[in-house]
């Protein structure tokens, strides 16, 4: 679509667009186009279309309005998508868009900028129903209607107390709408609902909310007072962030600060070059212990046939363990005091991996003709080096969080190093007990 087609397209035209074909044809319009399409759209359109695009998109076409039409289209946003948009934003420029905002508005996103970035206070929405617990369903009801335009979803109500707005209870829609009309609503209320800090992590909400199958949850501060609510829609958008970040970090690389294509090829180097050099100093060893090997080797030069086998079937077994653990961590389904009870289970995995893999391992020895002596040792080593690999997997991402690091960004590439040299010293040990080698 042509910049000349988006001026005169209608809204469903532009929303089913692709988002980054969106975002780019957007931003090829200049800012007389844009206030024209803007005029054609409305603010309120416009906003919904930001919305859907990359906050990073979003914020580079607000930085080409006027300061008056980014405050007018930041207003129609739900404040948590705001806040993001103008997190993005030079702070200069995000300050002289909010000084145009309403002020009610840009109160509302200093308020949710003021928590951590990756605090469920910066997820939530502050647009909550809050009703006094002596109101009768008939009358929440009619204050349902009078405030539905303005909250985010009015699936939840909740109940709070009038003089210190504590979170009493939680109300829902088909709870209240089945209800007599005079019955309270304490009756009616869950009490002591399932809730969140606000300076809890956002990934935290969102595992709430999976766990529990809620549409919405709560957020309260530190004196339990209601503030805002975390709804799933943006949970799910947290945990698919979350999977897309431990993807890049379990292949040893940061994750990315904006699209991949968006990204400089400055940024893409600086997030990946760390940790290579890291890796490569953590590899060096393994030129050591063939250096040490060396004149094991020399008497069976046929065992170097497999070291590339046994080490990449090692680093594999590691990286499989890892994955399904780090993601276990992620969701809250294993925690450090579940270690044992891992590596159990995974002692067990890997013995039956290692009888496979060592089978496997002997009949390519066997194709390779290398003798009836060598087959033994690579098999033998094949299920060694599994077993050890799932063991040491099992146990890594567990402690690493325990000590509060990401066990993503370690786990795989580390696990990698450390079978490579740890899984040649049990080849070549083995090698010697099994041939009498030197």
């Amino acid at each position: 679509m042509t910049p000349h087609d988006v001026r005169t397209a209608d809204l469903a035209a532009l929303r089913a667009l692709p988002a980054e074909d969106l975002a780019e044809t957007l931003y090829r319009l200049d800012s007389a186009e844009l206030a024209t399409l803007f005029a054609h759209v409305g603010d309120e359109a416009l906003a919904d279309l930001l919305a859907e695009l990359d906050v990073h998109d979003a914020a580079r076409l607000i930085t080409k309005l006027s300061r008056a039409q980014a405050a007018d289209v930041l207003e129609e946003m739900d404040p948590d998508d705001a806040v993001d948009v103008v997190a993005e934003l030079p702070p200069a420029t995000a300050e002289a868009v909010l000084f145009e905002m309403e002020p009610t508005d840009a109160e509302d996103v200093r308020a949710l900028m003021a928590y951590p970035e990756d605090s469920a206070g910066r997820l939530m929405t502050p647009d909550v129903v809050a009703l006094a617990p002596d109101l009768t369903a008939d009358e929440a009801l009619y204050r349902l209607r009078t405030l539905a335009e303005q909250a985010e979803t009015i699936y939840y109500s909740y109940v709070t107390d009038p003089a210190t707005q504590r979170l009493l209870g939680v109300l829902s829609l088909h709870r209240l709408v089945l209800s007599r009309a005079d019955t309270p609503i304490r009756e009616l209320m869950i009490a002591d609902p399932i809730k969140i800090r606000a300076d809890a992590s956002q990934v935290e909400a969102a595992r709430l909310l999976d766990q529990h199958h809620l549409l919405a949850i709560p957020v309260v501060d530190a004196a339990d007072r209601l503030v805002g609510m975390v709804t799933a829609d943006d949970a799910a958008e947290v945990l698919l962030e979350e999977a897309g970040e431990d993807i890049e970090r379990l292949g040893g690389s940061q994750p990315l600060d904006e699209p991949y294509l968006r990204a400089s090829i400055t940024h893409l180097f600086r997030k990946r070059i760390v940790w290579l050099l890291l890796l490569f100093v953590a590899e060096a060893y393994t030129g050591s212990v063939l250096r040490f090997f060396e004149e094991t080797l020399s008497e069976q030069i046929a065992l170097a046939f497999f070291i590339p086998l046994l080490i990449g079937t090692g680093g594999n077994t590691g990286s499989q363990t890892v994955t399904l653990l780090v993601g276990a961590l992620r969701v809250g389904e294993v925690a450090f005091h579940d270690l044992a009870r891992v590596l159990r289970r995974e002692i067990v995995v890997g013995l039956l991996l290692g009888g496979v893999m060592g089978a496997a391992t002997y009949v390519r020895a066997w194709t390779l003709g290398v003798g009836l002596e060598v087959g033994p040792v690579v098999a033998v080593t094949a299920a060694c080096i599994v077993l050890w690999a799932a063991a040491v997997a099992a146990v890594l991402p567990l402690v690493l969080h325990r000590l509060r690091l990401d066990p993503a960004v370690i786990s795989a590439p580390l696990i990698t190093t450390l079978v490579d040299g740890t899984g040649l010293v049990i080849y070549f040990s083995l090698a010697r007990w099994m041939l009498g080698l030197s």
